[in-house]
């Protein structure tokens, strides 16, 4: 079983936590919340949201002991990652419990992926999507109205024109994935996502094609992309494209993954960039990739499901 978290209402509210790295700008902070209040939540914040230990927010014990008390406050409805950058592996095995008994909507990307992956493990659904920077600086942008849909009870539903590597079919299980650094180095662990029947999306940032590449093949060799029903590749920005490797990123991950009899859509709208929609993991999803592009379409309940 695997548990929708409720759906918000006005006047219910949001926590800002920062469980990785340390927010650069905190203003960026304080006007998405800004944003979350215009559309009727009540906002609070961690508290080391904003502040600094190294690279960190702050000590591991001081972004565990945050992200607990915000799990198990039922008063919180949801919990906004503002930043990602490096840390959220340190917390999985101490707030994985808490995820399972207490589930809430716990909304981010990036390294973040990484609590992703904890919440599925724990058989909760999670958000995958736009953080701080992005709700702040593009308030009305159709990625934020997506997620701001999705948190009142709505499923979402995308739809991508053709690409040239797409590899047609259709697909349906629950879908996981996130930044592929993040998850390729959970694979084998209590948080893999790369699950018999799983639907994947991989995204990364600042990777050369190579390292993409290796870490595909890491994957392919333990077998992990042998497990999944589909793959929805993301975007690969911040790449300087060296052809030298044998052909672009996309290209190198298209020649591993081309052999295994799944559908594959490239090009989807999320990663690092300003389109970036919002997916919900562990949810049914159904991945169709034809000659007119691909859609993605989540099988969400109408009325969702809680413990």
């Amino acid at each position: 079983m695997i548990i929708t978290p409720e759906p918000l209402k006005k006047g219910d509210t949001i926590a800002i936590a920062s469980p990785a790295g340390a927010v650069r700008e905190p203003l960026i902070v304080e006007q998405a919340a800004d944003v979350l209040r215009s559309r009727g939540y009540n906002v609070v914040t961690a508290p080391h949201c904003l502040t600094r230990n190294g690279y960190y927010s702050g000590t591991r014990e001081e972004r565990a002991s945050d992200f607990a008390a915000l799990i198990t406050d039922n008063n919180i409805k949801a919990i906004l990652c503002s930043y990602g950058g490096y840390g959220c592996v340190h917390l999985l095995d101490e707030l994985s419990p808490l995820i399972a008994r207490h589930p809430k909507w716990i909304i981010g990307m990036s390294d973040c992926s990484a609590l992703h992956a904890a919440c599925v493990a724990s058989g909760v659904q999670s958000i995958h999507a736009p953080q701080c920077r992005h709700i702040a600086q593009h308030p009305h942008h159709p990625a934020t109205e997506a997620l701001f849909n999705i948190l009142a009870g709505n499923k979402p539903h995308y739809k991508t024109a053709p690409h040239r590597l797409n590899i047609q079919g259709t697909a349906q299980g629950r879908i996981a994935g996130g930044n592929l650094s993040v998850i390729a180095g959970l694979a084998g662990s209590n948080y893999d996502i790369f699950t018999e029947g799983r639907i994947v999306f991989i995204e990364d940032t600042g990777e050369q094609p190579y390292r993409v590449e290796r870490l595909m093949y890491q994957l392919k060799l333990s077998g992990a992309l042998g497990k999944i029903k589909g793959l929805i590749v993301g975007q690969f920005n911040g790449v300087k494209e060296h052809t030298g490797f044998g052909g672009t990123t996309q290209e190198l991950i298209h020649n591993i993954i081309k052999d295994y009899g799944i559908p594959v859509c490239f090009n989807f709208p999320v990663g690092h960039c300003e389109d970036n929609f919002p997916l919900i993991e562990g949810c049914e999803v159904t991945l169709s990739v034809g000659e007119c592009g691909s859609e993605l379409t989540f099988e969400m309940p109408n009325t969702m499901q809680t413990r």
